[in-house]
């Protein structure tokens, strides 16, 4: 069924509510309706905002507040919101948990004028398949619901492929923004660590954690981050952010021409279908002007793993130490440890470990907390063989502006019984360097989507919004799921 908000995009929802053909409480109903009509097949949002349309309407009365004003966005629900909405990561067992303040990226939304409209399913700690959670249940893809939306930010991904929101927010640890983008067939933006806040999130891997937009198209994806940025004091690690900037002053549908862009080889192997569509992007690429330069290194996934107390150190070690942080700080009643929350589940086991184990969270619980010289020494090997032995050095060498390679095959079988088959893709580099990157649509493989991964050093974001923006105009194969069409 069509709607005349299909694929709409912000800047045309901005322009019609500018105009006074539209309101803010008359879109925000077109999403809950939608949500409320779509939802129950797809799993996508956990709930919706109860003062959603209050809050549009105080839109519609006030003045302009920003480039967002009266936009419906959804939230992946590790972000906290101060309201009658819930930030659980998709557990029972933080219903009871009532955050003090919003996160800052959920106050920077409200202050340019966005309507927060929900908190999106996600994969949760305990699952071995993605996007499934016990308060959720199991996300399924849009585009064939026996198929995968990957995780963890796959609600976000899921909701504005079906176009349940305008646009909306998910957080990438290593590949949770960029693998729901590709196999949703919408635009994933991995931010820098640092360019935006991480104040007030359910923490993953701190080193890692990156808060960024998911959009269907890279311009909105430029829109959603120019109200991000800037340096908050409630995460050190924007001490070294750019300052707020404009991002779609660098669109620039001509930006492919002259670019040197290397492709990564060592990212190629993983699945057939993605390759082939990876090779019809790369001509995209090459008639748009681009200079490619072929096989430019990375660390490949078994280089990697030759590393795994170096990974192991970092990832558990900061999962321990921030898990315990945040549930011993965040008001309200719920585990105040891994420890409690372990201890949690196996008393609701019906429930939060219905179809898996919590082996991975027992394994994290397992870990020194301490964050000392050991630690210390691990992330530096890390960022050395990411960053400079990688992302910098390849760049550096080559003289280019970004890498590209496929972001991963198309969307699997979803199996509660096994779990997700093992999958790889683009997202380890940047992830473990905590560097930006971006997926963008590329293709489909008998009507699943396949996306490719623009990669650059950090800060990079305008070259990467200048890049992806270029090939989208030059490769325009978004379209809107079967499913979601037909309902």
């Amino acid at each position: 069924m069509l709607d005349e908000f299909e694929e709409a995009t912000i800047g045309q929802l901005r322009a019609r509510l500018d105009a006074g053909e539209l309101s803010a409480v008359e879109l925000t109903r077109h999403y809950l309706d939608r949500i409320e009509r779509l939802n129950p097949e797809l799993l996508a949002v956990l709930e919706t905002n109860p003062d959603a349309l209050a809050e549009a309407a105080a839109l519609d009365a006030g003045p302009n507040r920003g480039p967002l004003h009266g936009i419906p966005v959804l939230l992946k629900d590790t972000i906290e919101t101060a309201d009658r909405m819930h930030t659980t990561a998709g557990s029972q067992a933080l219903l009871g948990s009532r955050p003090a303040q919003d996160a800052t990226v959920a106050a920077q939304l409200r202050a340019a004028g966005a309507v927060l409209l929900g908190k999106t399913n996600l994969t949760t700690w305990i699952t071995g398949s993605s996007g499934w959670s016990p308060r959720g249940g199991q996300c399924r893809n849009p585009y064939h619901l026996d198929r995968s939306p990957n995780g963890s930010s796959a609600g976000s991904a899921v909701g504005v492929a079906a176009n349940l929101c305008a646009a909306a927010l998910g957080v990438e640890t290593v590949g949770s923004i960029l693998g729901p983008a590709s196999v949703n067939c919408v635009v994933g933006l991995k931010p820098t660590v640092g360019l935006t806040s991480r104040a007030g999130l359910i923490p993953g891997v701190h080193s890692m954690d990156s808060i960024g937009p998911l959009t269907r198209t890279v311009a909105d994806a430029a829109r959603m981050l120019s109200v991000l940025t800037g340096v908050d004091p409630r995460d050190p690690a924007t001490r070294a952010s750019r300052p707020q900037e404009d991002y779609t002053r660098f669109l620039d549908a001509d930006g492919l021409r002259g670019a040197r862009i290397g492709v990564v080889r060592g990212y190629f192997g993983f699945n057939d279908h993605a390759d082939a569509v990876a090779e019809s992007a790369l001509k995209v690429l090459a008639d748009s002007g681009a200079v490619l330069v072929d096989e430019v290194p990375l660390p490949t996934p078994d280089e990697l793993m030759r590393h795994g107390m170096v990974l192991g150190t970092v990832q558990f070690r900061e999962a321990k130490h921030y898990k315990d942080a945040y549930l011993a700080q965040t008001p309200g009643e719920h585990p105040r440890s891994l420890a409690e929350l372990i201890e949690y589940n196996r008393e609701h086991a019906d429930v939060q470990l219905r179809h898996f184990g919590q082996e991975s969270l027992e394994l994290v619980n397992g870990f020194s907390a301490d964050l000392d010289v050991e630690y210390r020494e691990a992330l530096a090997t890390l960022h050395r063989l990411t960053r400079d032995e990688g992302i910098d050095a390849a760049l550096g060498a080559h003289g280019l502006d970004a890498l590209v390679m496929p972001t991963m095959g198309p969307p699997w079988m979803i199996d509660l019984v096994n779990g997700d088959p093992e999958v790889m893709g683009s997202s380890l580099v940047p992830g473990f360097a905590g560097y930006p990157a971006i997926s963008v649509p590329a293709g489909f493989v008998r009507g699943l989507p396949v996306g490719v991964t623009f990669a650059a050093g950090a800060w990079s974001e305008p070259v990467l919004i200048r890049l992806a923006h270029a090939f989208e105009q030059a490769n325009p194969v978004r379209r809107v799921p079967t499913f979601a069409r037909g309902l």
